[in-house]
């Protein structure tokens, strides 16, 4: 019944994708040949040709992309609308780019490739919008007690008693514990409102008299002997038996799995950005926006240089060695703000609040971070990001991972110009393990509407540490 419904659910989301594809060609049409916000409209084809194209070309693309990129899985662990918006911009990057190939092998020049621009960008924004709909609809029903999937939970240890209160303490993932199995001792117990309901061994008993959806796994490594007889019961009653291994507890973020032939390899750490996809996506945007902040801020490093020039002696860029992605050395550009110092002593010291080495202009450019305006200029060189974790000299870098679990995690991405830790206040001489714990959750949990989010607030957010 579960599965039935699932199917039927996947395909009033495809008929309501159909729709809002029609809908998002309809309205690119429109702004394209009934307005002039796009160019002069001209002589274009008519609507029967874009409907043609719409049924023969951009519906099955779109649909087969929407499939290719997960977008039809069961979202039980759905939280936020980013992880899926993430994906659907992929979707229309790549669904533009197959229709316009397709018109240009097919040799179709008359069809508006501004117009199938116009259908990425609108689809793009209906197709996040009715995703939030739907799965914020799908979190009410589930917290109303709808359409619940029932668990039996195998265990009495720590790691089981924790899954049933994650399961308890968060009704939106719409499941339910309706068992667990013990040791015989503790039969009668209950554990987060569910009750212990038999041992081990009563696993086939149970499966027998009870339907279960799902039959979680959850015990602990020194009965992991009893594994295989468990799965066996399970697969006797046709249910896919789960696994939380007991050495999760060393799993420092989200795993995944890779194939060396048939063995998998569990990845202890999930970084979004290692997928080529994702590394496009960031390397495009940082090339974009550092160009136009270039642009834009150009008057005022102008005005910047000249003022380093005639206000104090010495070079108008600051060159320093940090250490970048994989760990390797690179120079990063700033502003001069100090007196030319000893390079020995600018490799181990920080900066303070009232550091007499800064100049006049150096402490203004420092507590506006027009200082650091150079930097775009280090991610046009493919050595930094606009935003990611900030990079450090080697000094420090060589101290702290001695001395600061995970700090050499952070290296996995490119470092940025500002980042989550900065927009937590994390900036300057502040906590280096409460930074390192924002720079890793931030690998982790990388997306773009993240990178979106952070450079707004650190457009709008004044920090106190920095000087």
């Amino acid at each position: 019944m579960i599965k039935e419904n699932q199917r039927l659910f996947n395909i009033l989301l495809v008929l309501i994708d159909v729709l809002v594809i029609t809908l998002s060609l309809a309205c690119s049409f429109w702004l394209r040949f009934h307005t002039t916000l796009f160019g002069p409209i001209g002589g274009h084809l008519g609507l029967t040709s874009y409907i043609f194209l719409l049924i023969f070309a951009v519906i099955p693309v779109y649909l087969i992309l929407y499939f290719a990129f997960g977008l039809y899985k069961p979202r039980r662990t759905y939280k936020n609308i980013f992880s899926e918006a993430t994906q659907i911009i992929k979707v229309n990057i790549v669904g533009f780019l197959i229709l316009v190939a397709i018109l240009f092998i097919i040799n179709q020049p008359n069809f508006s490739r501004i117009m199938l621009f116009l259908l990425a960008v609108i689809a793009t924004f209906l197709g996040i919008i009715e995703r939030f709909v739907v799965r914020s609809f799908l979190k009410r029903i589930r917290i109303n007690n709808r359409n619940l999937k029932h668990i039996l939970v195998v265990g009495d240890n720590e790691l089981a008693f924790s899954f049933a209160h994650k399961i308890k303490d968060n009704p939106y993932l719409g499941y339910v514990v309706s068992g667990i199995l013990g040791r015989s001792e503790h039969i009668g117990d209950e554990i987060a409102g569910t009750e212990i309901i038999g041992a081990f061994k009563d696993l086939d008993n149970v499966l027998e008299k009870h339907r279960f959806d799902r039959v979680v796994l959850a015990i602990p490594l020194k009965y992991y002997y009893r594994i295989n007889e468990l799965v066996e019961s399970c697969e006797k009653y046709g249910i896919k038996a789960e696994i939380i291994p007991d050495y999760i507890r060393y799993f420092p973020a989200q795993p995944s799995v890779d194939m060396i032939e048939d063995i998998p390899i569990i990845n202890i750490r999930y970084v979004p950005l290692d997928d080529e996809f994702n590394k496009f996506l960031k390397y495009a945007s940082d090339y974009i926006i550092s160009i136009i902040a270039i642009i834009i801020t150009s008057p005022i490093m102008l005005i910047t240089a000249i003022a380093i020039k005639l206000t104090s002696r010495g070079p108008i860029i600051f060159k320093q060695e940090r250490i970048g992605h994989n760990a390797k050395p690179f120079m990063m550009y700033k502003f001069r703000s100090m007196r030319v110092q000893n390079p020995n002593e600018e490799k181990s010291e920080w900066t303070t609040k009232d550091d007499p080495r800064k100049t006049l202009v150096g402490n203004f450019i420092r507590k506006t971070s027009i200082d650091e305006l150079p930097q775009f200029f280090n991610v046009l060189k493919g050595d930094m990001s606009v935003v990611g974790p900030r990079p450090e000299r080697p000094y420090f870098v060589n101290q702290f991972k001695e001395e600061v679990p995970k700090y050499m995690v952070k290296h996995q991405v490119r470092p940025g110009i500002t980042g989550w830790a900065q927009i937590h206040g994390c900036r300057g001489d502040t906590s280096i393990k409460k930074r390192i714990e924002y720079d890793i959750e931030y690998v982790e949990n990388w997306h773009m509407g993240l990178d979106l989010a952070i450079m707004i607030k650190t457009a709008l957010k004044k920090n106190s540490n920095a000087y």
